[in-house]
């Protein structure tokens, strides 16, 4: 084949077709040979790697867009998953773009555990010859705030590592931060902002988290039983004419209401009109009051919103709060305190209603994992949801989108979306056993798990730890799992009621009572791993347990119990769904 002639004569085009797309094939090669990069935008192509940290996909899809961007300029990106890559290769590359969240206790996601630990260990080789920047991912609900980013950007530089661009800190609202990032870097790596396409930033066809679907619902009920102290709701949603599709494993995004109650005692507190017409975040005007109810968070207090409050506060105490900047101190005084606290207790001075809603965050969505299988449920979505109430500084107060499941979704139809989390996939080979550890409403994306795994006929064996507080009033789903473990779905389920009896039993010390057998189904069968619940304390016993049962029964010492679980990790075989 000739030079000009890229085109196989035997190729299903004409005459005039082969020779238009040997033009357009030779073009492309002499833009890369000339140093004019893809497309002609001039300069040398520029290697990024875009190394992504996700737990429920934020990151990753964040990774893709960023991609998409820099591969219309001078740019070959490539987007590498942590838990995959190569950790041989770090000191070789020449740009690095870092994507992160953080979850749990500050942690790192779990794909991103193992390079975390790396490049801040003594065996992190040196890195010269890198240019990086880093997108941390967070949420200031949460103390830790960025804090894998942080670390990821620290650790970097301090292995000599050349930042290109400052580390941007996002919050839940982060599409404006991102933006200003994506810019920022690839300006910094040698494209120009100017020349950036951003066809791939227009607005989504359908019902997504900016324009979530009002779904009617269906069935609400309380799943405890009569004298349990705990209230868990099962919820089933229509998705009837959404176009909302879902798989087993995703999240189920709710736009809450705020207590009308409450919003009407703020009011009365302040010196506006409830019906004065003030701006909605993003766009668009409402009455304040209806922007309390159903726009603006009014019970989650941060570091941030007390500065802003302190501001414009007379209070000696606040004041002191803020210069102290002690970080337990502000946690302490946030924990059990809403808003109303802040107006009644630490008045401040506003010149409107615009000027007060201006320090308010906009309401997020809650995130539930999904408790049914779309084959078993067709236009239909269920979740499990945990009511919380508790009671703090002389007042009554719960959770914004779990007491409005309970208490006010009567007649209401909740703004609903679907989350992706291909992280938390069951495997495709249906022979393979999976074995489930769900706790509580952990048991949720189980639920679902094994809908699907009966629709699909799955031959692998499904194994479930479950545990609440009692048997009586709180085995949630009983009658379900009974009848799969009669028709044979489920293969074996252990239970683990802490407080029926005098020591108290959890489901990692019914998984060490099964150890032998947990092995077998991970290491000889090639099982897959499952965790769904609270991150602080029930999935790190869980996972202390798998590290225990991996040295008791596989005969590791403990360096390879931890190779081997990082292994099953790298290899999708060990997933957590934890909050």
């Amino acid at each position: 084949m000739s030079q000009s002639n890229y085109i196989p004569e035997d190729a299903p085009f004409n005459a005039e077709q082969r020779q238009w797309l040997n033009k357009l094939v030779g073009n492309f090669i002499s833009d890369l040979t000339s140093g004019k990069g893809i497309g002609g935008h001039g300069g040398a192509v520029v290697p990024v790697t875009i190394l992504v940290g996700s737990q429920t996909g934020n990151g990753e899809g964040l990774a893709k867009k960023l991609a998409k961007a820099m591969a219309k300029m001078n740019f070959a990106p490539q987007v590498e998953d942590m838990g995959s890559y190569d950790k041989a290769r770090l000191a070789e590359e020449q740009n690095v773009l870092i994507i992160t969240s953080t979850y749990g206790d500050g942690e790192p996601p779990d794909s991103a555990a193992d390079l975390h630990e790396f490049v801040r260990s003594e065996a992190a080789p040196r890195l010269e010859n890198m240019s990086y920047s880093v997108l941390a991912l967070g949420d200031t609900e949460y103390p830790d705030f960025c804090k894998c980013g942080i670390e990821f950007d620290e650790a970097l530089e301090k292995l000599g590592a050349r930042r290109v661009y400052p580390r941007v800190d996002c919050d839940v609202e982060y599409d404006e931060d991102f933006a200003k990032w994506k810019d920022g870097v690839m300006e910094a790596m040698g494209g120009s902002a100017v020349a950036t396409d951003e066809s791939e930033d227009v607005a989504e066809d359908g019902y997504s988290k900016k324009n979530p679907f009002p779904a009617a619902i269906l069935k609400n009920v309380n799943l405890n039983g009569a004298g349990s102290e705990r209230e868990t709701y099962h919820i089933e949603f229509s998705l009837e004419g959404s176009g909302l599709e879902y798989e087993v494993g995703d999240a189920l995004g709710v736009m809450p209401r705020n207590c009308e109650v409450l919003v009407d005692e703020i009011l009365s507190n302040l010196p506006f009109k409830p019906t004065e017409e003030v701006p909605l975040p993003g766009s668009g005007e409402a009455s304040l009051r209806d922007a309390l109810i159903n726009h603006y968070d009014v019970r989650s207090l941060n570091k941030r919103f007390l500065v802003n409050w302190q501001e414009r506060s007379g209070s000696p105490y606040l004041r002191s709060l803020v210069e102290a900047d002690d970080k337990k101190a502000y946690d302490d005084f946030c924990w059990g305190r809403d808003l109303i606290d802040l107006i009644t207790d630490h008045p401040a001075d506003f010149s409107d209603a615009e000027e007060f809603v201006g320090v308010l965050k906009k309401l997020q969505p809650r995130l539930y994992s999904i408790s049914s299988s779309p084959n078993a449920h067709p236009g239909e979505v269920h979740l499990t949801v945990a009511i919380v109430r508790y009671h703090s500084n002389y007042r009554d107060r719960g959770g914004v989108c779990s007491t409005f499941l309970s208490d006010r979704s009567e007649g209401v139809q909740p703004g609903v979306f679907v989350h992706s989390n291909k992280a938390f996939r069951l495997p495709e080979d249906g022979d393979r056993p999976v074995i489930m550890v769900g706790p509580g409403t952990g048991v949720a994306p189980f639920r679902a798990f094994l809908e699907e795994r009966k629709v699909s006929s799955a031959k692998g064996g499904n194994w479930l730890f479950f545990g609440n507080p009692h048997e009586e009033g709180d085995f949630l789903y009983k009658d379900e799992l009974e009848q799969m473990q009669k028709d044979g779905v489920l293969t074996q389920l252990d239970l683990a009621f802490s407080r029926d009896q005098a020591e108290k039993i959890y489901v990692q010390d019914r998984m060490l009572e099964k150890g032998a057998e947990l092995w077998k189904w991970l290491s000889d069968e090639g099982g897959y791993f499952y965790v769904c619940g609270d991150a602080s304390r029930m999935a790190k016993d869980v996972d202390a347990a798998l590290h225990q049962i991996a040295q008791q029964h596989g005969s590791l010492s403990e360096s390879e119990a931890q190779e081997f679980i990082k292994q099953l990790k790298k290899e999708k075989r060990y997933a957590r769904d934890v909050y």
